[in-house]
């Protein structure tokens, strides 16, 4: 979706750097409540890792393949549609929502409710019953942990030191251990023990280093409220959110790439853009990153260091890479399937891919997306989409960071080409049948996240969601610096939830009238 407006600059109520669902978030319900705002975008679509793109007549999305927490009467699902100017839709993806292949074993299917994961996994581990049972336990507790953090990104730093410790044994128990943990506590079975920590990347951190709570947010979301699918793929949430913004005298802008925050002695006033434009606002959130903000837009002479150590500190999430495929044929009698598919070939799920491009990635998550979207119409020639995340260490593309897509000559294209025939292989032993219909294949890797995001290390999630990232008090929406604030998924937690949830901490600490939406 792209936006762009030729009306003079004028002083905004507020400015978002970024339109991420962070951003989006933080700007719709600002202008929900009376707020006008200016949203600026660097890429040339408006929505970020929401957006989708085409080629050749197939359709992907950047970043999303499946949803929780946004079933119908779900809070987020109710500020959704608050923030929407049109309604945004979403497609339920059946009981059954991911498959894990876990090196020789026979395929898991993962559903839902809690009660039906606990069948699922008796009928596997018939003799880990009790292990089964402590597990579904720690993973409502873990998430029940995790919601007694979130408030405090948005409450003064006093008020959230004081909840912080109310809750300090129930923190300490789920959120300051990690996931691996857990696990140990819970079982030395290694098989169990890898089904559970199997879906970690869908929040990026590797079981030996991620708090546990992150996990449960993540894992338990989809066992109570179920996999959803927005329908017409991920541009669809930009096409509900963007008017709201304009329809109440805000712009949104893409293509603008701010370059440095705007200071009136101490106080952020406003942006200053790649072009030199100097555009002036009461307030400015981010939703860039909490470091890339630090270290792309503040200068180091504006103070606050022990805030910008204590962030800088912060270890960074995994990088990865994304093979784009289109298919042309019965793709569902081949194999194929709405839920998602974890591959773990060598059965160790805490790895990622470090000898790209000739080494088998350790590990992979294959989407089928077009079988998700109701509104996809394959045609006669039965065209359909799909990808393959490859979760990597930046290591494997560092050599080429300070390049530019045209200066990384032949060495790159040929890495390019490599990673992309190692992938499909590793593709083809899961899903032989699928990988015969395939049409089309485009790679892209970490430094594409780069490009796209502006991320440190292709840190597709940000930061990386460790014991000491749910700890910190620097993560606070409002920053120490006045007239700056936070938002996205760095704020709360990884994907377009959490997203969603730190753009709204953002807006409610710039305007409480936020607030009531939320507690609604």
């Amino acid at each position: 979706m792209r936006v762009t407006s030729a009306q003079p600059d004028a002083h905004w109520d507020a400015i978002v750097i970024g339109s991420g669902m962070g951003g989006m978030a933080a700007a719709a319900a600002l202008s929900r409540v009376g707020r006008k705002v200016l949203l600026l975008e660097q890429h040339v679509a408006l929505g970020g890792l929401t957006n989708s793109f085409s080629r050749n007549g197939f359709k992907w999305d950047v970043g999303i393949h499946y949803l929780n927490y946004v079933a119908p009467g779900e809070p987020i699902r109710n500020v959704i549609d608050w923030l929407s100017d049109a309604p945004i839709e979403f497609a339920p993806m059946g009981t059954v929502f991911d498959n894990l292949h876990i090196g020789s074993a026979e395929a898991l299917s993962l559903s839902r409710p809690y009660e039906a994961q606990e069948m699922d996994l008796k009928e596997r581990f018939p003799d880990e019953g009790e292990a089964i049972e402590a597990w579904t336990a720690a993973l409502r507790e873990g998430r029940a942990a995790m919601d007694k953090i979130f408030p405090t990104r948005a409450m003064p730093e006093i008020a959230g030191d004081v909840l912080r410790w109310w809750n300090r044994h129930t923190i300490s128990a789920w959120c300051a251990r990690t996931t691996q943990e857990v696990i140990a506590e819970i079982t030395d079975n290694p098989d169990l023990a890898a089904v559970f920590a199997a879906q970690w990347a869908d929040h990026g951190g590797r079981p030996s280093r991620a708090s546990f709570a992150m996990h449960a947010v993540t894992a338990g979301g989809y066992l109570d409220c179920g996999a959803w699918y927005p329908v017409g793929g991920g541009t669809s949430i930009a096409e509900g959110m963007i008017p709201t913004i304009t329809n109440s005298g805000g712009e949104a802008r893409a293509g603008v790439r701010v370059s440095s925050l705007l200071f009136d002695d101490e106080t952020v006033v406003g942006v200053v853009t790649d072009d030199g434009t100097k555009i002036r606002g009461d307030v400015v959130i981010s939703d860039i990153g909490a470091k890339e903000t630090i270290d792309y837009l503040i200068p180091e002479t504006s103070g606050h260091d022990d805030w910008k150590s204590d962030i800088r500190g912060l270890s960074s999430s995994i990088a990865h890479f994304n093979l784009f495929l289109g298919f042309e044929g019965d793709i569902e009698a081949a194999g194929a399937t709405k839920s998602n598919h974890w591959v773990y070939p060598y059965g160790e799920v805490n790895a990622v891919w470090t000898d790209a491009p000739d080494g088998a990635p350790p590990g992979m998550f294959i989407s089928f997306d077009s079988l998700k979207d109701p509104t996809h119409m394959p045609g006669l020639r039965q065209k359909h989409s799909g990808e393959v995340y490859v979760w990597a260490d930046w290591s494997t593309v560092a050599r080429w960071a300070d390049t530019t897509p045209a200066d990384r000559g032949e060495d790159y294209r040929d890495f390019k080409r490599r990673a992309e025939r190692t992938i499909l292989a590793q593709f083809a032993t899961t899903f032989p049948d699928v990988a015969e219909l395939i049409v089309f294949s485009e790679l892209a890797t970490p430094l594409s996240t780069v490009s796209f995001t502006g991320h440190h290390n292709g840190a597709f999630y940000g930061l990386e969601v460790t014991p000491e990232r749910v700890a910190s008090n620097a993560l606070r929406a409002k920053t120490p610096i006045d007239g700056l604030f936070l938002a996205g998924q760095d704020v709360a937690c990884p994907g377009v939830p959490g997203a969603l949830w730190g753009g709204l901490l953002a807006a409610a600490s710039v305007e409480p009238k936020v607030l009531a939406r939320m507690k609604g």
